[in-house]
């Protein structure tokens, strides 16, 4: 049996539908046998995509204000506010607010998107077992099952297929190819073959649009294209966790302003009260000077300015889960 990673080092559209059929110990008329399929089952797992829960939408539009430079804002506007300048202090708060919605807007759409390709794998799938087609829910599905399609069924798994009719599958969401890709069961020897090019196989994810076939299943679950596509997610989602040049660049830049800040009221407040004015009405001017120093346009620029590069890859077919600018 080919389990994991070993059958992606098999170049599987190369072999013929004998040789696979013994290498993942089946016979292609009756199927695999209804204890082995559970012992497969308990060895290679659900057939399906893990799926963590998604953030409330609270949540997601609460982690827009984490950066410090939001922080030195909000500092701003409150204290703009204390000395009664209600105009800086709406200013400052509406361009933190429409930072914090740009993000938020754009965090929505990928997580709604990374959604949408979980529930690309299928609810049930017609599998030959013990020499009789059963209906079995498809994350029990296991490398070796025969699967039976036909036009309207999603595939439930990645195939090699062993038999065609006219058949034809829609990989638009998984290759790009917008019209449907004929199908045949003819090994093809040629090496390094490109994904859309395997016209012996099918994948999970992919729909089929005529015809009908039989595959023998090679890969479940994650070890499928499909599921390889969802590491990688869950990898940029890990790795989102590490912040980019551009946010430490900003953070560093946010503590920075934050001392000078300090730094301004404390001397101009001594320089003052050394010279005999009122402690109060230093402290007042100290602080006004404060908040005049932020860049209160910062965040908004780089939002903005991010939100037109996102909206230039998204034209291109690229997801963007996550503002990376603060």
């Amino acid at each position: 049996m080919l389990p994991g990673e070993e059958q992606r080092n098999v170049e599987l559209w190369r072999v013929s539908t004998e040789d696979l059929a013994r290498r993942v110990e089946v016979d292609a008329d009756r199927g695999l046998a209804a204890e082995e399929a559970r012992r497969r089952l308990n060895s290679q797992g659900a057939n399906e995509l893990p799926e963590s829960p998604p953030p409330s939408l609270l949540s997601l539009f609460l982690s827009q204000f984490t950066s410090v430079i939001v922080w030195v804002l909000i500092g701003a506007a409150v204290i703009s506010g204390l000395l009664e300048d209600w105009l800086d202090a709406a200013a400052i708060l509406t361009i933190v607010l429409l930072n914090g919605v740009l993000g938020f807007v754009q965090e929505f759409r990928a997580e709604r998107s990374l959604a949408a390709l979980r529930k690309m794998s299928v609810a049930t799938a017609r599998v030959v077992r013990d020499g009789t087609l059963q209906v079995i829910p498809a994350r029990e599905v296991v490398s070796g099952d025969v699967v039976l399609l036909e036009a309207g069924d999603r595939i439930p798994a990645d195939a090699r297929l062993v038999y065609t009719t006219n058949f034809h599958t829609q990989e638009a969401s998984l290759t790009g190819e917008s019209t449907p890709v004929e199908k045949g069961a003819d090994a093809i020897d040629r090496p390094d073959m490109p994904l859309a090019e395997r016209s012996n196989m099918v994948f999970m994810g992919t729909v089929a649009v005529s015809g009908k076939s039989r595959g023998l299943v090679t890969a479940t679950g994650l070890n499928t294209e499909l599921g390889h596509i969802a590491t990688m997610i869950q990898k940029a989602a890990e790795a989102e966790r590490t912040e980019t040049p551009l946010q430490q660049r900003l953070e560093q830049f946010g503590y920075t302003l934050l001392w000078l800040a300090l730094g301004v009221v404390s001397v101009v407040f001594v320089l003052g009260y050394l010279r005999g004015e009122p402690a109060m009405t230093m402290f007042l001017t100290s602080v006004s000077l404060a908040v005049a120093a932020v860049p209160e346009g910062l965040p908004a620029v780089v939002t903005i300015t991010l939100a037109l590069g996102v909206t230039r890859m998204v034209r291109r077919n690229a997801l963007i889960r996550k503002f990376a600018g603060g």
